[in-house]
């Protein structure tokens, strides 16, 4: 193998897996320090300039990052990556003053955002810094789009979406709250150099040809509307007895949601396995606490309507079948199910919905009347009109959203400047040693033993009275700084310079996981096999040094090294080095 090129930017982004699992790639183990350190307000606003909701992600992320931490490669659990992010957020001073500075001279560039939600607001806090004139649009009275309409309150807090919502809005967009665009020509006809459409994935999937559907619609609902009328008020109480249908996290807000409104006897019910569920686990296990039964392999079949009421469901019951592809097959048992309800929420999936967007007008559609849109820029065929969040690709979560928004305001700007929207800036890379003396080092190298610790919840008696009392209590300080120092330190990168290696072999007999082997160069499949600890994981790379006196090469598995620094401690000769790499996302104007 060649020797590893380090000064590529991606090489080290690869290493900190958590930052490189995130959409927007926020840089987790830097921030997580900082809390540490107590410096919230440093934290927040790092976590802010990349995820842009650190408050809202704090409490409502899918969490990619936690799967791939490190840490969860030698014990159970991850460290508490999201949470702590809240407490970030929750633990910050004001931080007005350190939100950009907004020109009062423009620079004569119009953009319309069409929704608010998550990726609209994103492209807005990047474009206004840079003189733009953001006009933002949205059928609702708030912005924060599905954030506000389709999160209940007992997980996210009104007041703490207002207030991340409302630090990009006070930038100076101007804002168009009740106002539903039923027309995208109309909008292109009021000048706009360019448009962002973030509307989401407005539309829950029905079961519109089911027996029984169009009798019992009085009390059959569709869960992401049925939701949204809960945040706004308009529905406040529901009936005892309520089927939810659908294992994703809309099933599990709609089943918690419901139980706050009355619901006593309220049941999650799913065509499929309880294992194939899409619902994140954590979101599982909240429900289950709140004693929501889950049952699994029941098919509906009909609704049952007696005398004009729904009375119930009828289901029948399914078995998985896996032929030698692993591929599934739902097949009837040939035993139904009857299970009484008095209402029902359907929370089967969402999709898009474009009436508004005039055919003629140049944007192309897929054959699943979707936009067809870049997949780096964001732009569809009619070179002004850009695309993201669910809007662009069908539901995601909020995350994906804001990494739609930072990429699609580098294409506005790089459009409305007259630059190809395919000239995407370089991100900012620092690699710095850390090295103070011989054995001492500019960050903590402690690493704490204790396993994840658990976010304390409120008292489910209470949280289950107040649909608004949010559940989850958060971190304290001491809880935080605990949790904080599960953190591995992925950033601190071991870098080894091969003419200051006497071959010792001092680092490679150190090595807690065996992931260090001097050896004979070979060809990478052949190399992979080679080494103490065979490297299976090929997506991760191999670090390569140059050829050494004895023709040797240093050849480090990155899957398995823990950046515990014992290397560096151990080598007499200083050939390794820990670096702290720190790698900032571009954005628009940057």
């Amino acid at each position: 193998m060649k020797p590893t090129d380090i000064s590529d930017p991606q090489y080290f982004h690869k290493v900190v897996d958590c930052q490189y699992a995130c959409p927007a790639h926020t840089p987790v183990p830097e921030y997580i320090r900082l809390i540490a350190a107590g410096r919230y307000d440093d934290a927040y606003m790092i976590n802010w300039e990349s995820n842009v909701f650190p408050g809202v992600l704090g409490r409502t992320c899918d969490r990619p990052c936690e799967p791939a931490c490190r840490r969860g490669r030698v014990e159970d659990e991850p460290v508490a990556i999201c949470r702590l992010k809240r407490v970030a957020a929750d633990h910050k001073g004001d931080i007005k003053s350190r939100m950009p500075e907004i020109p009062t001279r423009k620079n004569s560039k119009k953009v319309a955002l069409i929704g608010a939600g998550p990726a609209s607001l994103t492209v807005a806090r990047d474009l206004m810094p840079l003189g733009y004139d953001v006009d933002l649009y949205d059928e609702q009275v708030k912005g924060g789009g599905f954030m506000r309409s389709q999160i209940p309150a007992f997980r996210l807090p009104e007041s703490v979406l207002d207030e991340e919502v409302n630090y990009i809005l006070q930038m100076g967009v101007m804002t168009h709250f009740n106002e539903y665009v039923d027309s995208l020509k109309r909008v292109l006809d009021q000048g706009y150099d360019a448009v962002f459409i973030g509307t989401g994935a407005p539309r829950g999937r029905d079961l519109p040809d089911l027996p029984g559907r169009a009798a019992g619609h009085a009390n059959i609902h569709i869960g992401i509307d049925w939701l949204a009328s809960v945040a706004f008020e308009h529905v406040k109480t529901i009936g005892r007895r309520v089927l939810v249908l659908g294992g994703g996290n809309t099933a599990m807000d709609c089943c918690r949601t419901a139980r706050r409104l009355g619901g006593e006897d309220v049941c999650v019910v799913v065509r499929s396995p309880k294992s194939d569920m899409k619902a994140s686990p954590w979101e599982i296990e909240d429900a289950l606490h709140e004693d929501i039964p889950m049952f699994e392999n029941h098919n509906p079949k009909a609704f049952v309507v007696e005398q004009g009421k729904l009375v119930g469901m009828l289901f029948e019951r399914v078995e998985p079948v896996y032929d030698d592809d692993g591929r599934r097959q739902l097949l009837a048992t040939g035993e139904e199910v009857m299970m009484a309800c008095d209402d029902v929420l359907l929370a089967i999936g969402q999709v898009n919905a474009f009436p508004w967007i005039e055919r003629d007008l140049g944007i192309e559609f897929n054959d699943w009347d979707m936009p067809e849109v870049n997949k780096v820029t964001h732009q569809t065929t009619l070179e002004r009109v850009f695309v993201g969040g669910d809007a662009a690709w069908g539901p995601e979560n909020i995350i994906t959203a804001v990494a739609h928004g930072h990429q699609a305001a580098i294409s506005i700007h790089q459009y409305c400047q007259g630059k190809s929207v395919d000239e995407r800036p370089d991100p900012q890379v620092n690699l710095v040693s850390q090295k103070m003396g011989f054995h001492d080092w500019l960050y903590d190298a402690h690493i704490s033993d204790e396993q994840r610790h658990v976010v304390p919840l409120a008292e489910k008696i209470k949280a289950l009275s107040d649909r608004k009392l949010e559940v989850e209590l958060g971190f304290k300080d001491r809880q935080a700084y605990d949790e904080a120092m599960r953190c591995l330190n992925c950033d601190v990168q071991t870098v080894f310079t091969a003419d200051r290696c006497i071959e010792c072999d001092a680092c490679e007999d150190i090595c807690p996981t065996d992931c260090i082997n001097f050896i004979d160069n070979a060809e990478e499949t052949d190399l992979r096999q080679l080494l103490k600890v065979a490297a299976t994981q090929v997506d991760q790379d191999l670090y390569v040094s140059e050829q050494l006196k004895t023709k040797r090469v240093m050849v480090k598995d990155e899957n398995v090294c823990l950046h515990c620094g014992l290397c560096a401690e151990r080598c007499p000769t200083g050939a390794w080095d820990m670096q702290q790499f720190l790698l900032k996302e571009a954005k628009a104007g940057v």
